[in-house]
């Protein structure tokens, strides 16, 4: 359904000088910098994946949608989407896609949603029973019907972001490019919407590429994930392979003393400056203790601490993967 090859966009930005005469100096020569937003991104996405797109503030994510989009144009590389060249911007492209932005609306702020609704029934030439079967379905799934007449700027930003969906899925789009759906959201919200995708993906076997730097959305919904960081792709693969790199094959155990030894009979007292002899030791100022130890050795570690001194509390528990991505971005 996608398919990008060496896909490169570079900007050429004014680099002003400082102050009047900088100015002045800038109407007679001009300093230019040129930063490439992506640089030669390649991959393939099947009809019906829910691919991940991930990386930190300004990897070019949002660049690489909006090319995929049309909206701006590549500086390099070719990209196929259905197999329409998305620079072209061909009617019938823009038919078959749809691009939601987290942090732009297209919804008129001072009209009930339904009147956007409306518009954009009228723009896509969408049948009266189409439209109103797909709006149906989608304000059931979103359970946002009673919202329906009311203006969007009197609408909680949860309501709103729902609406922004509906909006782009009235004309029942093949592809479904996302960036950032669910920022600002709280986790009703969050965990709303995240249903919403898994389920319309599953009815509808829409091909959806999704940014966000919200991991609980990315587990919950993709099973494959593109990584880029500074304009380059660093991953492509599968989610369990990301996460049982050599990263994420360590734990974290963590542990708090107890308060005095006579708690627990004769036992001394644990080592403050105790060290284990299988992974990191860190000890906090307030005496509790995290290690980060292979997966293989938290048999070993726990004995290890449990024969050391007396504890209080004991805790084990994965590498969380916002930590396994952000040792990817550190070794890159």
């Amino acid at each position: 359904m996608i398919e990008v090859e060496n896909l490169t966009r570079v900007f050429r930005t004014y680099k002003k000088q400082p102050g009047f005469w900088g100015g002045v100096k800038g109407l007679f020569k001009r300093d230019f910098e040129e930063t490439a937003a992506a640089k030669d991104i390649s991959f393939s996405i099947a009809e019906g994946e829910f691919v991940g797109f991930l990386g930190p503030n300004g990897a070019g994510k949002t660049t690489t949608l909006k090319m995929l989009s049309g909206l701006i144009y590549p500086t390099s590389g070719t990209a196929r989407v259905a197999g329409f060249n998305p620079s072209a911007r061909a009617s019938a492209y823009r038919r078959i896609f749809a691009l939601v932005l987290g942090q732009k609306n297209q919804l008129w702020w001072d009209l009930p949603a339904i009147e956007s609704f409306n518009l954009l029934r009228a723009i896509y030439a969408l049948p009266a029973d189409q439209y109103q079967a797909t709006l149906d379905e989608l304000l059931d799934l979103l359970d946002v019907r009673p919202k329906l007449n009311v203006m969007v700027r009197e609408l909680s930003l949860g309501e709103r972001m729902k609406m922004e969906l509906i909006a782009a899925l009235l004309h029942r789009p093949r592809v479904l490019f996302l960036d950032e759906p669910t920022i600002g959201l709280d986790v009703i919200s969050q965990k709303a919407v995240r249903n919403f995708l898994r389920e319309y993906n599953r009815r509808n076997n829409v091909t959806i590429l999704l940014t966000s730097h919200y991991m609980a959305d990315i587990k919950e919904l993709c099973d494959r994930v593109i990584i880029i960081h500074k304009g380059v792709k660093i991953y492509d693969g599968a989610l369990d392979r990301l996460e049982g790199g050599p990263e994420t094959r360590k734990k974290i155990i963590t542990f708090l003393p107890a308060i005095a030894a006579q708690d627990t009979g004769d036992k001394p007292a644990f080592p403050e400056n105790w060290q284990s002899q299988h992974g990191e030791t860190q000890r906090d100022a307030e005496g509790k203790f995290t290690l980060r130890v292979p997966g293989d050795k938290v048999v070993a570690v726990s004995q290890e601490i449990l024969t050391t001194g007396p504890v209080a509390d004991i805790t084990i528990e994965d590498i969380p993967l916002e930590d396994v991505i952000a040792a990817l971005f550190s070794s890159k």
